[in-house]
């Protein structure tokens, strides 16, 4: 497996880690356990921290020239880091909602 299919593999797995955590913090909020929902909230910024890490690895890669081209793990990868992103930002929105209830 070349260098660039292992990163993107790393994005898609710190990301799907992100996503899940921020999707129990929801539950956990629903149910009125809001330090758990923190808890787990902070907990997918750190997973979706570590996928932005090997993205930004990627990116100065492709700065310095030292690029090897697109496939579609790492398109795949992208698509999952932005939505896991966008799915921590409406989960903090979410346990706010729940919070403030």
């Amino acid at each position: 497996m070349d260098k660039m299919t292992e990163i993107a593999f790393q994005i898609i797995l710190h990301a799907g880690n992100g996503k899940s955590s921020a999707m129990e913090a929801i539950q956990e909020a629903k149910t009125g356990d809001f330090a758990e929902a923190d808890r787990l909230i902070e907990e997918a910024g750190t997973e979706l921290g570590e996928a932005h890490g090997h993205q930004t690895k990627l990116l100065q890669e492709e700065a310095s020239g030292e690029g090897q081209g697109v496939n579609v793990i790492l398109v795949h990868s992208q698509d999952h880091l932005m939505t896991s992103m966008t799915v921590r930002d409406l989960a903090i929105e979410i346990i706010e909602i729940y919070r403030n209830k």
